[in-house]
């Protein structure tokens, strides 16, 4: 079997293969995530923007409380979202999310995004958080510098809030710039990462530098087409990797199904992963890619696919300001 681990520049270990918990719906988060972890699961992916940190924890103390897991067995990443840069307003919000998860520390913190908007009071952020105003039209970006934010994050670990941190979202040129002046590591990368957007080189200089990397919309298009009209765009009439003929080859030889097939190419590259279903089913085969082994030539052939397609780009989907961060 395959080492089911990534060990963080921090020299805490993370799962490589986890539950994301964006657009899962806060009502149902506790029920979900404590399947999960009755599936197997101890790895969850939350932000703050998905407005159910704490329906997440709810499901986690309930795993806990029933003997199911201990704390120490679990872990949680969550981000920092993009209207709390300011050094004051991170260290705020980092105290305010552990709160809500309510397990005591959180295992990764990352900045969500490498751009900075204006404050909004957190207690009245009931809309979107791109948007400053709830018609969804304005976004203001805010002076602040990635330095400054970094920094907070550097106290959060020194107060014991977090135990490693990093970014998300980011690119080369921003790694570099932390890099040379970062205190603690940075030991994690999120980053949109599929067959049709491989970032190669990206990859590559985060794991020179020791950086974990975490690839979320594993499955490509498929995680944008349920989402409105703007969003999905960019989807709309792309050929799905689940019916990719290299894709569906390779699901045949191994005899796993095609999302396995994508989930390895990551997992077998040392990159973590984080999808999500609310199928019993597909949950367990989701957890379950770690038991075969590609060739290097089958991983290429799925590398091949590469087309630079990026579908959460803030630059596209935010058309009365358009955020070009990529």
């Amino acid at each position: 079997m395959a080492k089911s681990t990534i060990t963080l520049a921090s020299g805490h270990e993370m799962p490589l293969v986890g539950f994301g918990l964006w657009k899962v719906p806060k009502e149902t988060t506790a029920d979900t995530v404590y399947n999960a972890i009755k599936s197997g699961y101890r790895l969850f992916d939350g932000a703050y923007d998905y407005q159910n940190e704490a329906e997440a924890g709810q499901g986690i103390k309930r795993a806990i409380a029933e003997g199911l897991v201990t704390r120490s067995e679990i872990f949680i990443t969550t981000k920092l979202w993009n209207n709390y840069h300011r050094r004051s307003d991170a260290l705020a919000m980092a105290r305010k999310q552990n709160e809500a998860w309510g397990l005591g520390y959180i295992d990764l913190y990352l900045i969500h995004f490498p751009v900075a908007l204006k404050y909004i009071d957190p207690s009245v952020l009931e809309f979107p958080a791109w948007w400053m105003d709830k018609e969804r039209t304005v976004v203001e970006t805010d002076r602040v510098p990635i330095r400054e934010t970094w920094e907070a994050l550097e106290t959060v670990v020194d107060e014991g809030i977090a135990r490693s941190i990093g970014v998300s979202n980011f690119q080369a040129q921003s790694l570099y710039d932390i890099l040379s002046y970062n205190r603690h590591p940075i030991s994690g990368l999120q980053i949109e990462h599929h067959p049709y957007l491989v970032q190669g080189d990206l990859v590559s200089l985060a794991q020179e530098k020791g950086i974990a990397v975490t690839a979320y919309s594993s499955f490509g298009p498929q995680s944008f087409l349920e989402l409105p009209a703007v969003f999905s765009e960019k989807a709309k009439g792309i050929s799905l990797l689940f019916e990719n003929e290299t894709v569906k080859s390779l699901a045949g030889k191994y005899n796993v199904t095609p999302a396995q097939v994508l989930l390895r190419w990551a997992t077998q590259r040392g990159i973590a992963v984080i999808p999500k279903s609310n199928n019993a089913a597909r949950l367990a085969q989701n957890l379950d890619v770690l038991g075969f082994d590609m060739t290097q030539d089958e991983l290429q052939s799925i590398s091949a696919l590469d087309k630079g397609l990026r579908f959460n780009d803030p630059g596209f989907y935010l058309p009365n300001h358009p955020l070009r961060i990529f």
